[in-house]
């Protein structure tokens, strides 16, 4: 692979799942542009674990849901050089019972989920369709697969991007661009901390709670050339809850 295809555009890659993943990729030998909205230090510590794997960490602070700041953020770069993944992870949850939902907080997990994944997405895979070559990961949920009480927002998002990452899937398949989604359960971060865990733990067939380098191993697999006659699926990392 040439040296101008070894980056890999990770959203939402100052903690968590994010943070797994980007450092996994630079374990891969990928530099990282790594995308976070507001915590610095989160993100500044990341790209510190990342330069000590050997690997560059170009920090991208925006909001994906953004499009000026998006193109303000991306098409310098892009002009120049063409990542070879794009990892679609930014988002976040705000639970509550639709019935009692308000406007905005359906709307604001709509836009980073859908609105992010599209405005950083249809910037990133025109010029992967002039290289003929790359990889799309969406970070989607077991919530979009099955629906989650309670999550009525955040389940349509995600069910929303698994519908769009096999549409694009077969847009893109013919230039040799693969797009596939990751479906993570309940993982150890900060979005299952005010969860009745006790009464999850029972629900999963491993009873454990997963970790986030085990969402990022998934990842690692969908980006390397042994997954090379995948595309348009959605693998599960949910220990059989689903």
């Amino acid at each position: 692979m040439a040296k101008e295809n070894k980056i890999a555009l990770v959203t939402g890659a100052g903690r968590g799942i994010g943070a797994a993943i980007a450092e996994t990729l630079a374990l891969d030998g990928y530099d990282i542009w790594l995308n976070y909205r507001s915590n610095h230090a989160a993100a500044e510590a990341v790209a510190e674990s990342i330069a000590v794997l050997g690997c560059e960490c170009r920090l991208l602070p925006f909001d994906v849901a953004d499009e000026e700041s998006v193109a303000e953020a991306l098409n310098p770069l892009l002009e120049q050089e063409t990542p070879y993944i794009l990892i679609n992870n930014a988002g976040f949850a705000r639970d509550g019972i639709m019935a009692l939902m308000s406007r905005y907080d359906w709307q604001s997990v709509l836009n980073v989920h859908l609105n992010g994944f599209f405005l950083v997405t249809k910037l990133v895979v025109a010029r992967m369709l002039r290289k003929r070559a790359g990889r799309i990961v969406n970070i989607v949920s077991t919530s979009g697969q099955v629906g989650v009480a309670g999550q009525v927002n955040y389940s349509a998002a995600k069910a929303g991007l698994i519908g769009a990452t096999r549409s694009l899937a077969a847009e893109v398949a013919k230039r040799k661009i693969l797009v596939n989604a990751v479906a993570p359960g309940f993982i150890e971060t900060e979005m299952i901390e005010d969860l009745p865990l006790d009464k999850i733990l029972p629900t999963i067939p491993l009873g454990r709670f997963g970790q986030a380098q085990e969402v990022a191993d998934a990842v690692s697999f969908l980006c390397s050339d042994k997954s090379s006659y995948i595309t348009g699926q959605i693998l599960s990392v949910n220990g059989g809850i689903v």
